[in-house]
């Protein structure tokens, strides 16, 4: 993994989801109730935390208690640092588990698309939409391309602006955010009983 991953706004953090799987599965877990800058920056802040690793295994036989500390130290790296740490542990021993303690393996492990969607669905916090939109960064962003990705990734391997996975610069940022705000608005307006 070397392509550009300008999601943070800072060089060294954005270098750190291009080299390090782990925290590109974890900046992707952290991606919710936060603006994604903020989420994705955590792996690299933690890192710090952590005396400059960010290990699976470690994470993964950590005390709970010591790494949810770490989670809500100041700046707290989520908006529900408790959970979120928690939920990074189990992802962390899942990995441990399912992968042998090597990120890539969720993705270099899947023969297909199906296998990779499979992969990415079993891990904690990745339900259907947040794993197409993580195949869709894999296969733009990186390149991780196995047949059948583009039926998995849905409408988020398409061309356009559609999430983080189409992100390739401080321009796309915002177009990614016109089109969020854009289907907030058209769900919101669908809700709405008529009179």
């Amino acid at each position: 993994m070397t392509a550009p991953l300008p999601l943070t706004g800072d060089a060294a953090a954005d270098e750190l989801l291009a080299t390090e799987p782990f925290a590109l599965l974890v900046g992707m877990l952290l991606d919710q109730q936060v603006p994604m800058e903020w989420a994705f920056h955590s792996p690299y802040v933690l890192k710090q935390r952590l005396g400059g690793r960010l290990d699976e295994a470690e994470i993964a036989g950590m005390d709970v208690d010591e790494l949810i500390g770490f989670f809500s130290e100041k700046p707290p790296l989520h908006r529900y640092p408790r959970s979120m740490a928690e939920r990074t542990q189990k992802l962390a021993q899942l990995l441990v588990d399912e992968f042998g303690g090597e990120a890539e393996r969720v993705w270099t492990d899947a023969a297909d698309g199906a296998q990779l969607f499979a992969n990415v669905k079993s891990l904690p916090g990745f339900g259907d939409q947040k794993a197409r939109i993580f195949i869709a960064l894999l296969a733009k962003r990186l390149g991780v391309k196995p047949p059948g990705w583009e039926e998995v990734a849905g409408g988020y391997g398409q061309p356009g602006w559609f999430s983080v996975a189409d992100i390739d610069g401080p321009e796309a940022l915002e177009r990614v955010r016109e089109h969020k705000k854009a289907m907030k608005a058209e769900a919101k307006a669908k809700a709405k009983p008529a009179k």
